[in-house]
Order: structure tokens, then sequence, then C-alpha cells
């Protein structure tokens, strides 16, 4: 029996992953403490983070630059380094600065077709656009969850999460309102095929 595999993303209303520039900040200032602390309850549960090499380097490199006092440790985003993780990568060596990190190079559709195959717990990956696409296509995530943050940033935005990723039909699964204005929507994807 497989496990289930949560592409989790962060998202502005017109589709970006994250700012180029501005003075947005994290999360596009746009967090509350019902946000911070869904998000904690969240990553509270068992489950093993899978993560691409860019966003692992990115987090690192942005953990890396903060004291730990900082803003940027929230308490669910330390919970998220404290869990298992597996960092798909052919370019990375270990030790990872991560608590419970490991590397797995070669193929990543195989690698998360095996994990979800030996997973005893549910996986999830937080970013990691285009390992996700990937895995979308290849009909290994079985849950897209979308926060969107009620920011537009046509001006400013970087990293479109969706562009370039196959068509899918979407099954609304859950919705939340969160700090009423930020929208968190899971769904079940389904790789569209033509009529």
């Amino acid at each position: 029996m497989t496990v289930t595999y949560t592409f989790d993303v962060f998202s502005t209303l017109d589709g970006f992953g994250s700012p180029s520039g501005g003075d947005w900040g994290g999360y596009w200032g746009k967090q509350g403490p019902e946000f911070l602390e869904h998000r904690l309850a969240q990553y509270g549960e068992k489950q093993r983070m899978v993560l691409g090499a860019n966003t692992f380097r990115m987090f690192a490199g942005m953990l890396a630059t903060f004291p730990k006092r900082s803003e940027i440790y929230d308490p669910w985003v330390s919970r998220m380094m404290e869990l298992p993780a597996t960092v798909v990568s052919n370019t990375l060596d270990e030790p990872l600065d991560w608590a419970d990190g490991t590397i797995a190079s070669g193929n990543a559709i195989d690698i998360v077709a095996r994990l979800k195959e030996e997973s005893g717990v549910p996986l999830r990956s937080h970013g990691s656009i285009s390992l996700n696409r990937a895995l979308l296509t290849a009909g290994l995530v079985d849950r897209v969850q979308v926060t969107v943050f009620p920011v537009l940033t046509g001006q400013t935005g970087a990293n479109p999460v969706f562009r370039g990723a196959a068509d899918f039909d979407l099954e609304l699964l859950e919705t939340r309102t969160l700090d009423g204005n930020i929208q968190e929507l899971t769904y079940r994807p389904t790789l569209h095929v033509p009529k």
C-alpha cells in the first residue's frame, strides 16, 4: 500500500511562488496567528519531507543567514526542519544541515515511487516546484495543497507555480480560510485527458 504524497505550495492569487523584489517580506506580509498555528499543526503530524536540491539550498541558505530567534524561524518552519527529509539531488553531498536529512540520487520519479511504497508515514513536499511538476505528470502527487495569499504580484512575482506543468482536472477536497483572507485549497489532481 502506498502512502499519500502532498505537494504543499504557497502562491499569490496570480500564481507566483515568491516575490522577486519589492518590499513584500515573508508570506507577502499577510500571515496572522491562525495561519501560523494551522501550519504548525499540519507539520506536527508524523510525515517525511521530500525536497528538491534547489529548494533545500534555498532553505539552508535562508535559515543560515538569520539568527535562530528571528521571525524566519516560525514554529512551523522549525518543526519542518526537525522532520525526516529526503532531498532528491544528484549534486549535493551529505551531511546535510537538516536534523534527519538524507540524499537520494537518481531519477526523482523512481525515488518518490519507491518512497511511496516503503514509507511508513505520509510524504509532504513544501515548494520544490520543478520537482513537483514532474511528479504531478508522473501521477505520484495525491494532494495539491495551495495556500493562496491575498496579493497580486504582476510586477514582482517570481517562480510561477504551475507554468510548464501538464493539464490537470482538480477535485476540491477541502477549503479553509485563515486569518480572514488567506485561502488554503486542497485538491486531488487527475491528468486531463482530452475528449
